[in-house]
């Protein structure tokens, strides 16, 4: 599995073959915070194995045990514990944590099935194997896409600004606000890998509902932001100034959305299922303006979708259907909003109780498998970009030396953070010790 390993294969195999969903009212309980660690350390080998170029067993693995229908339901369970539960559980008046960080795991637990799916769905087996469940995950795609026009037409980034809030609740809901973001942009991803498989024969069926988006991406093709009137673009995980002689570059989630508008509609089988109305063929022609001689030459082959879209202007918008049509909807949101409708408060209430409220022995047993399972030469492996300091983003080399999870670029930098990374570097110190 590459030079630097997490997992033997045969562990990685067992960790896969465990996999498996829970009901939104076991979420943040001892079993599934074994599955989110197991996740974790999936997750952190495939990109491994992703940059070591030597094939990549997790993606096989979840092929093979058909596993990647699970983590669909999963993502799509913890999205709906974030919508329903989380918000509840803030407004709970009796539920005061000293530490959230039990809470914060389970509030990122989408991000890291996400963040897996996107390291496999690049292999086209993967979203074969998904079978039906593909269907719910464009579904998620879509929803998360439509969060991400939506802040983008309020303009400017969502900003990590220093900590004025009076709660750690009120502070983890401002963490999971900027984590959305993050999120949404990897479903894009994900999105882009699934209109590569359009056409295939195993995967076309359920997956055309992907051709209804192509009008939904037209409003932001590209993640350029203005605030306060410098130019920025989201790379390497955060917002970063862009020169003059840059900006005309184009980056990888500009080019990610280009390439998913070009498999959709020129694809033949999405043509044929693509219902082109008025309003669709108005968003679409709204393209040629970005189509620039700058863009062409950096991906020449959306020549052709200009090509198309010279056409689509002379052409007659389709007349509606009046045929009946029977096709595959998503279910999975459906069913879990459907068997705990009216249940969200008393969720909330039984993880207050059993789940959120850890003795501080508890903590300290957790905080362990924590410092076990995010090993630090892997996540520096693992890291896009050399770290950066977690106060101004500045290109750092000292770390917490308490807990040696954080980096920053000088002293004052770390003084200025304590009163935030505070709340989580004491746990995981006392866990280092404790082993």
């Amino acid at each position: 599995m590459g030079d630097l390993e997490l997992l033997l294969p045969g562990e990685a195999d067992v960790l896969v073959r465990g996999l498996r969903s829970f009901p939104l009212l076991e979420m943040g309980s001892g079993g599934w915070n074994q599955q989110h660690e197991n996740l974790e350390k999936l997750n952190m080998q495939a990109i491994l194995d992703a940059t070591a170029s030597q094939g990549e067993p997790i993606q096989e693995l979840l092929v093979t045990h058909g596993k990647v229908p699970t983590l669909v339901e999963e993502l799509i369970a913890v999205e709906m514990w974030k919508q329903k539960v989380f918000p509840v559980l803030c407004r709970l008046q009796d539920f005061t944590p000293q530490n959230t960080f039990p809470i914060y795991m389970v509030v990122h637990h989408e991000a890291s099935i996400i963040n897996l799916l996107e390291t496999v769905f690049f292999h086209k087996e993967v979203c074969e194997s998904a079978e039906d469940t593909v269907l719910d995950l464009v579904d998620y795609c879509h929803r998360k896409l439509t969060l991400l026009v939506a802040r983008t037409g309020r303009g400017g980034p969502p900003e990590e600004e220093e900590s004025q809030y009076s709660t750690p609740m009120q502070e983890l809901q401002k963490q999971a606000e900027l984590m959305e973001f993050e999120i949404a942009l990897k479903a894009l991803s994900v999105l882009r890998y699934i209109t590569d498989c359009v056409d295939r024969a195993a995967v076309s069926p359920r997956a055309h509902a992907a051709s209804s988006l192509p009008e939904r991406a037209v409003p932001a093709p590209s993640m350029l932001s203005l605030p306060s009137g410098k130019l920025q673009r989201f790379e390497g995980g955060r917002w970063q100034t862009v020169a003059p002689s840059e900006q005309p570059k184009l980056s990888k989630l500009d080019g990610q959305v280009w390439i998913a508008l070009y498999n959709l509609l020129l694809s033949p089988e999405a043509q044929a299922r693509y219902c082109l109305t008025s309003f669709a063929k108005g968003q679409l022609l709204k393209l040629q303006a970005f189509l620039t001689d700058t863009l062409l030459d950096q991906l020449p082959h959306l020549a052709d979708l200009q090509g198309f879209l010279a056409r689509l202007a002379l052409a007659e918008p389709h007349p509606p259907k009046k045929d009946l049509v029977f096709e595959q909807i998503p279910e999975i949101w459906e069913r879990l909003e459907r068997e705990n409708k009216g249940k969200w408060k008393a969720i909330a209430k039984h993880q207050l109780r059993h789940v959120f409220s850890p003795s501080e022995q508890d903590l300290r047993q957790q905080a362990r498998r924590w410092a076990d399972t995010y090993r630090l030469d892997v996540l520096e492996a693992v890291a896009p970009e050399r770290p950066r300091c977690a106060y101004c983003s500045a290109e750092a080399s000292k770390r917490c030396s308490r807990c040696q999870k954080e980096w920053y670029c000088c002293r004052e930098c770390q003084v200025k953070h304590w009163e935030k990374h505070g709340k989580s570097c004491v746990p995981a110190a006392q866990g280092d010790r404790a082993k």
